[in-house]
């Protein structure tokens, strides 16, 4: 469990992540409302160079960035809670590009088996706790470089 103190600890736990991964990486971020999961997106797509403002693609569903050398979708499927809509998310998990969603429960049905899980609780008015979970290899690897890269800055 990782204790994010403030909005400096969620940019630095941002770009951490961001450091580690690469082309064709799913990243699912749960939580509750203003958990903080589209900041955090925020701070990840800063620290991929993406230029244009990140924000909740609430209404568009799936945005598409391009950072320095990562294309970027960051997806929010929270209106997709009662649908079945397929809407063609196969073509953006085979893009090569990092995938941030948010609400990922809503489309569980169409999530590649490999991923990593984000749990993001808000315990106070700044202060977070987020649980790493990764079920392959790779994300295990992920997991354990950015916990090791925090604790030697003091957030775990």
């Amino acid at each position: 469990m990782i204790k994010i103190r403030d909005l400096e600890g969620m940019k630095r736990f941002g770009e951490l992540l961001a450091q580690h991964l690469s082309s064709g990486d799913l990243i699912l971020l749960n939580g509750d409302l203003g958990a903080g999961k589209t900041t955090l997106s925020q701070f990840v797509g800063k620290a991929l160079g993406v230029k244009r403002n990140i924000n909740s693609p609430t209404f568009n569903i799936i945005k598409s960035y391009q950072g320095t050398n990562l294309k970027l979708h960051h997806m929010d499927c929270y209106r997709l809670e009662h649908s079945e809509e397929d809407l063609g998310f196969d073509e953006y998990f085979e893009d090569h590009a990092v995938i941030l969603i948010e609400w990922s429960q809503f489309i569980s049905e169409y999530l590649p088996a490999e991923h990593l899980t984000l749990d993001i609780k808000a315990n106070e008015a700044s202060e977070r706790t987020i649980e790493i979970n990764a079920n392959s290899e790779h994300y295990i690897n992920i997991k354990e470089a950015v916990e090791r890269e925090l604790s030697v800055d003091g957030y775990i």
